[in-house]
């Protein structure tokens, strides 16, 4: 099996850290199935049993999305067994009624430059708080993404819009939607702040397609692809939306 912790020298000695971000078209057939969480946490965990509610979601509609955009057949996946969080790389001074008009470039982006069918991430969250639906497809239901080459399968992809450097304070209002968005899809009996064991689809990322890889179930893009992404001061971050989106699954519970 595969280890970040492992290879994490390793890799740090042979490929400097890039600003790039890679992600791979969603498979409509031949994705293995995940293999599933062995053994127990190191540490007691409170109970995490039931996803909490879902946040308010500002539907593709309503943001403009160009559905003519659209040519294949939605692919869907598995109940969400991690998310992983990336940023946009937009510029952090925008203004948050600026958003839609963003996120219709960005999606023409992604069909034109990129060569997907839509955007690539499931949900885009805005530093205001505001939480977007990404790719088509129902965004209460598990669509397969473009987000995390060699782990779109039973994830999600959120992104963060905007860059955040090192030294940069994220907007408290994007940790908490980025939270609400795990502690709501992620499947039943998922501790947002344990750790999951996803198998690689392809060979475009760290780890070997087959192989397994031990993540954090909120894992940055870089944890699995060389990338800056999703910056520096965002991924720092990572540790408090795992606690929050835990305290909401515990209070959604009836445990809080």
């Amino acid at each position: 099996m595969w280890s970040w912790s492992r290879q994490a020298v390793l890799w740090a000695a042979v490929v400097p850290l890039a600003v790039l971000v890679t992600w791979d078209a969603p498979r409509t057939a031949g994705e293995p199935p995940q293999a599933r969480r062995q053994g127990a946490p190191e540490r007691p965990l409170p109970a995490v049993q039931q996803p909490a509610p879902a946040p308010d979601v500002v539907t593709r509609d309503a943001w403009g999305a160009d559905e003519e955009l659209r040519t294949e057949a939605v692919t869907y996946t598995g109940a969400a067994r991690a998310v992983f969080v990336h940023h946009t790389s937009h510029p952090d001074d925008y203004d948050c009624d600026e958003v839609p008009e963003m996120l219709r470039s960005m999606q023409a982006d992604h069909v034109s430059r990129m060569g997907w069918d839509d955007v690539g991430y499931n949900f885009v969250v805005d530093k205001c708080g505001t939480v977007y639906e990404g790719r088509g497809g129902g965004y209460e239901r598990y669509v397969m993404g473009a987000h995390t080459t060699g782990f779109n399968s039973d994830s999600v992809g959120v992104a963060a819009l905007g860059e955040f450097p090192a030294g940069v304070p994220v907007p408290e209002p994007l940790i908490e939607g980025i939270a609400r968005i795990a502690a709501w899809k992620l499947r039943p009996g998922t501790d947002p702040r344990g750790q999951v064991r996803l198998v690689s689809t392809n060979d475009a990322s760290r780890v070997p397609e087959g192989e397994e890889a031990e993540l954090a179930v909120i894992s940055g893009h870089r944890d699995i692809v060389e990338t800056y992404c999703p910056g520096e001061a965002l991924y720092g971050e990572l540790p408090r939306i795992r606690e929050e989106a835990a305290r909401l699954r515990i209070e959604g519970a009836g445990g809080g």
